[in-house]
């Protein structure tokens, strides 16, 4: 007989000093049993109630909110969010402590593959189990866990909205005629002798409005971020020699100076790696690259569309200025482009 034979035979420990089991309160008392149950449920029931809150308050709470000089929206997020899933858990401990079996299992162990009798221990056991957790018998704590669960879900897929704007979202920007182009975070308005051939400067709108059925009005905080992110420019000059304008675009420029879309066509990436002596820009996610001096059209990477310029014109100051939208849509390609919605 080897230690293998031993091992196979070993028999467990009678009385490992384990205490005698003692029946708890909602074992033995069916009032317990269910005041313990509607506890259970009740956790699971407002966690869901809570995730419901998270969206409404996503959609209702203003981000330029304060409450005592934290973010308000962050504030309602995080405790919504956060309470759902500090309920669904002590509920589920309550649930484990009090009506789930509590009985000692004990498993034979072997230093070889299960058996077939083995194996259907096992599943007699895990049978045992799914019954003595009342899973099934007690409808109402699972339906309302399934609920909470799934409400759970909500706040996941309403985050998915900041990954970025909607494709509808793109076919508009705050570009309009006789809006300033000034230097990005100085506000600087750009005369065309600020600049010199060779040279790239970041630009974005000068005054950021919106227009609604009462009116334009001018958009601050979180709006104006958003709104400048998606009118972001690149302003360029080069020698007009070398400019290859557009068909019907051949005076959108100014002594040379041209205006793109910062927005990489591709995926959305900002770019501004500038080659002055090409005239090429290039993004720096996937090498896109396009030619500013022949219509920022694709001359490599994965980009399918020129970069979306914009016409300039000078106000009565001498200042750069729009003489509108972009006429094609900003942004990163996605399949509604093809329905073309701008003329």
């Amino acid at each position: 007989m080897n230690d293998h034979d031993d091992i196979e035979r070993a028999e467990p420990i009678e009385n490992p000093g384990v205490p005698a089991h003692l029946p708890r309160p909602t074992d033995v008392d069916p009032k317990q049993e269910r005041r313990a149950e509607l506890q259970v449920s009740g956790m699971f029931g407002v966690a869901g109630l809570l995730a419901l809150a998270f969206c409404v308050f996503y959609f209702t709470i203003d981000r330029d909110q304060t409450f005592l000089g934290w973010s308000a929206l962050n504030v309602a997020l995080g405790a919504t969010l956060g309470s759902a899933l500090l309920l669904i858990g002590v509920g589920a401990i309550q649930w484990a402590k009090k009506l789930m079996g509590d009985h000692e299992i004990i498993e034979m162990r072997h230093p070889v593959a299960s058996s077939t009798e083995d194996r259907a221990e096992t599943l007699k056991a895990l049978n045992a189990g799914i019954d003595e957790s009342g899973f099934a018998r007690r409808p109402l704590i699972r339906n309302s866990l399934l609920g909470a669960v799934g409400l759970l879900g909500l706040p996941a897929v309403v985050l998915l909205r900041d990954l970025g704007p909607l494709p509808h979202s793109l076919y508009e920007t705050v570009w309009k005629k006789g809006m300033r182009v000034v230097s990005d975070v100085s506000g600087t308005p750009i005369k065309p002798s600020d600049l010199e051939v060779g040279q790239l400067v970041n630009a974005e709108p000068g005054i950021i409005f919106e227009t609604d059925a009462d009116g334009e009005r001018v958009l601050h905080g979180t709006e104006a971020l958003q709104a400048k992110a998606k009118a972001a420019v690149i302003v360029v000059r080069m020698r007009p020699e070398d400019i290859t304008p557009a068909k019907d675009r051949e005076n959108w420029g100014i002594e040379g100076i041209l205006c793109y879309s910062k927005i990489c066509t591709h995926v959305g990436c900002p770019i501004s790696l500038w080659e002055q002596q090409t005239h090429h820009v290039l993004c720096p996610c996937h090498q896109s690259t396009f030619d500013l001096a022949d219509a920022g059209k694709v001359i490599f990477g994965p980009a399918n569309r020129p970069l979306p310029q914009l016409q300039l014109g000078l106000d009565g100051e001498g200042y750069l200025i729009a003489m509108g939208d972009f006429q094609d849509v900003v942004g990163p390609s996605f399949p509604e482009l093809k329905r073309g919605p701008k003329s």
